[in-house]
C-alpha cells in the first residue's frame, strides 16, 4: 500500500503528518508529491524517510495526485490513500477505508468527516458540500455525505483509469471525480473517519475560494455530465 500526500509549501506540517502515520497501525509506503513547493517540503520529508517527487513548478492538487497515480502504477501497488499534508486526516482510520473497501467490494473508498462526527465546516464550504451532494444523489442514485474529501482509498484499476490522459481533472477532483467513476461502473464506498483543523498555513477553501471552487466545480460537473466516453 503507498500513502499519496500532496504537498505545497507544507515544511511546518509535514513531518508531523509523516510521523503520525509511522506510528500508526497500517504498513504503507509514503509518498510526499511537492508541488512546485519553494520551501523545505521536499527535503524534510525525504529526510524522514518519504519517496519525493518534486514538481518543478504549480500543477495543481489533481495535477500532483496524478504524478502519485503514475508512481504508484509504476511501483506496480494495488492499493493507494490519498491523505492531505495539513494534518486534517488521521492515519490511524485508514484500517477503516480498507474495512470498507473488503466489506462493500469496492473500488474507491471516500472518508467522510460528517458521519458520526462534530466537525464543523464554515458556512459557504458546507452550502457548496450540500449542493454537490445533492447533485451526485440525482445523478448516481447514491447518498455521498463528503464529496469533497481528500482522505480516499483506491485500487489499481482506479489508478489505472484516473492516471491517463484527462480522465483526472488538474485542479478540484471531487464530486465531478466521483459522477465520472459512477459513470463508469466503478464502485465507490463511504466509510465514517475523523479530521482535524489543519496545522498550519491556509487551506484552499478559505476566505472566497469556496464560491470560486462551486463555480469551477459545476462547470466541471457539467463536462462530465456531457462526455460520451
Amino acid at each position: 500500500m503507498l500513502i499519496i500526500i500532496p504537498a505545497f509549501n507544507e515544511e511546518k506540517s509535514i513531518g508531523a503528518v509523516i510521523a503520525k502515520i509511522r506510528h500508526a497501525p497500517i504498513e504503507a509506503d509514503i509518498l510526499v508529491v511537492s508541488d512546485g513547493s519553494t520551501d523545505n517540503t521536499a527535503a524534510i520529508s525525504s529526510r524522514l524517510g518519504a519517496h519525493v517527487i518534486n514538481h518543478a513548478f504549480n500543477l495543481g492538487y489533481g495535477g500532483a495526485l496524478q504524478s502519485g497515480f503514475r508512481f504508484a502504477l509504476n511501483k506496480n501497488y494495488d492499493i493507494v490513500v490519498t491523505m492531505d499534508a495539513d494534518g486534517q486526516h488521521d492515519p490511524s482510520y485508514i484500517k477503516n477505508l480498507l474495512e470498507a473497501k473488503v466489506r462493500d467490494g469496492a473500488n474507491i473508498v471516500i472518508g467522510t468527516r460528517f458521519i458520526d462526527s462534530d466537525y464543523k465546516a464554515g458556512f459557504l464550504k458546507r452550502a457548496g458540500i450540500s449542493m454537490f451532494c445533492a447533485i451526485i444523489r440525482l445523478y448516481t442514485g447514491r447518498t455521498i455525505t463528503d464529496p469533497t474529501s481528500g482522505f480516499q482509498l483506491m485500487d489499481k484499476a482506479v489508478l489505472s483509469y484516473l492516471s491517463h490522459g484527462d480522465n483526472f481533472p488538474l485542479d478540484y477532483p471531487d464530486a465531478n471525480m466521483i459522477m465520472l467513476l459512477h459513470k463508469k461502473k466503478f464502485r465507490i464506498s463511504e466509510t465514517p473517519v475523523k479530521m482535524f483543523n489543519r496545522l498550519d498555513g491556509i487551506s484552499m477553501h478559505s476566505g472566497i475560494r469556496p464560491l470560486i471552487y462551486m463555480i469551477r466545480m459545476l462547470l466541471a460537473i457539467v463536462m462530465v455530465m456531457l462526455r460520451r466516453d
